[in-house]
């Protein structure tokens, strides 16, 4: 996928990153530390974090297209590298959510016994969540902070040109 509606996909795509990164993070964090969420959650959590490990690539795919037709830059090639280090925290993200929904489906009547290793299990799966959360949005922030100072080093005034507004 190349343009969408005359605009580069990569431009449009970026946003369902931005968003399904945390959201997912948030959701993996939470159902791991509070299993009642998770068991709200069901199937929906694994899900979500298969659709966010899906855009990934879908749109780094577009960045690289989008890459090939803008000049060639030191913030954009900086911008690509960092992109191109965000699928491996979504898969871990998906793994983790697929673990905790799978756990949580299956240790449930064991928690209810006192079971240990279910214990163990949760709080492991809750520490592996919050350091993969946690790297997952702090690369994505880093990605999108490049790719900001990329677009916009030289596309703006930081004093005003005029207000528009017929004042002038």
């Amino acid at each position: 996928m190349s343009l969408v509606n005359g605009l580069p996909a990569h431009v449009l795509l970026v946003h369902f990153v931005v968003v399904l990164v945390p959201l997912t993070a948030i959701a993996v964090v939470a159902s791991a530390v509070w299993p009642s969420v998770a068991r709200r959650m069901g199937v929906a959590l694994p899900v979500l974090a298969l659709v966010t490990l899906a855009s990934v690539p879908l749109t780094t795919s577009a960045g690289e297209w989008l890459e090939e037709h803008v000049g060639s830059d030191a913030l954009v090639r900086r911008h690509a590298e960092l992109g191109d280090g965000l699928l491996p925290w979504a898969l871990g993200l998906f793994v983790l959510a697929a673990a905790v929904w799978w756990t949580t489906r299956r240790t449930s009547s064991s928690e209810q016994t006192g079971n240990r290793s279910a214990s163990v299990v949760r709080i492991a799966a809750a520490v592996l969540s919050v350091v993969v959360a946690a790297g997952a949005v702090v690369d994505v922030y880093r990605i999108g902070d490049s790719g900001a100072k990329a677009a916009w080093h030289d596309g703006y005034s930081k004093t005003a040109k005029g207000s528009g507004d017929g004042d002038d």
